[in-house]
């Protein structure tokens, strides 16, 4: 018997929400810009600047002990923070495993340098057994230049999606796939401006990965709009989309489940070094699934469509419309 989380035929008016659904989004994307201004994102070491030192001891080390000494080293600002092993402690071996974080002091590396060793002979000095696992440290002026490379990437992505989305269908599919991108981007960036979770280089990278799953969840619905647009020519264009949402909504759930237990399982064992990446695509997948049903459809709606494929219009953009995925 095969597992089914949807029925083969359903009918769901996703247009008797769009009010809602709308109004919602618009509430969230609002509350996005609120919360970015007045809170900010807790940017990371690549986007501040500093020094990420992760040390491993033999024995449990109290993270106070660690701030005392530390704060007697460092006239800047010092985090130290406990990383979990998930897996250890089912496995019954636990690791004691440290990450410090040192603000960046100035633009000169030597001085950085020289603190980066004033901390780790301390460590060694105070704790038997330390280990040094990683040590990273990123300048000021390289920190503000991933800041813009960062934005840039999401940009770029963003209008490629656009151009993309134009060649394939027209530009009313585009406008909707790309309102439904940033709408996910906007929020994304919402949620980790409220929770503070570091915003580093690998929350980038998640984005730019919710960009690409958001655009494939939109292009499927997309192409059985195309089609059902074809073949009805008659139905209200209200009518072909909730159709179309309708026929795509089984392998839309399944997708975004089966990916979901992937990313929860990895958010749960796989530790605090991916867990900001990994909760950014659980949030990803779940907003992702969400606009391409109640945003870029409702989009799409209101721009209206051209009915008639069978004729080419150049001006709508559609003459390139047959290009295979």
């Amino acid at each position: 018997m095969r597992l089914k989380m949807v029925p083969n035929k359903t009918n769901f008016d996703f247009f008797g929400v769009s009010k809602i659904s709308m109004a919602l989004s618009s509430v969230m994307i609002i509350g996005t810009i609120i919360a970015f201004f007045t809170m900010g994102l807790n940017f990371g070491i690549d986007f501040r600047g500093g020094t990420m030192i992760m040390v491993e001891t033999p024995e449990t080390v109290d993270v106070g002990e660690y701030r005392a000494l530390l704060d007697n080293v460092v006239d800047g600002d010092v985090t130290v923070t406990e990383l979990s092993d998930p897996v250890g402690t089912l496995t019954g071996e636990e690791s004691n495993i440290i990450m410090v974080r040192i603000e960046q002091i100035g633009d000169d590396a030597a001085v950085q340098n020289d603190l980066i060793k004033a901390v780790k002979s301390a460590l060694s000095n105070e704790f038997e057994g330390i280990i040094f696992l990683q040590t990273e440290s990123v300048g000021a002026k390289v920190s503000s230049e991933l800041v813009k490379a960062g934005i840039l990437a999401i940009v770029l992505a963003v209008g490629a999606v656009l151009f993309y989305i134009w060649l394939r269908f027209e530009w009313q599919f585009s406008v909707g796939a790309v309102v439904a991108l940033v709408h996910d981007v906007f929020i994304t960036i919402g949620i980790f401006t409220i929770t503070q979770i570091e915003f580093n280089l690998t929350i980038i990278a998640a984005i730019l990965t919710i960009v690409g799953y958001s655009l494939n969840d939109t292009v499927v619905v997309f192409d059985r709009v195309r089609e059902n647009l074809r073949r009805y020519k008659t139905m209200e264009l209200k009518d072909v989309l909730n159709k179309s949402i309708n026929e795509t909504l089984s392998r839309t759930v399944m997708t975004s489940v089966t990916t979901l237990i992937a990313l929860i399982t990895l958010y749960i064992l796989g530790g605090d070094v991916i867990r900001g990446f990994t909760f950014a695509m659980i949030w990803g997948v779940i907003i992702g699934t969400y606009s391409s049903v109640f945003i870029a459809s409702v989009i799409l709606l209101r721009l209206g469509v051209k009915r008639d494929w069978d004729k080419t219009d150049n001006a709508a953009g559609t003459q390139f419309s047959d290009i295979d995925a």
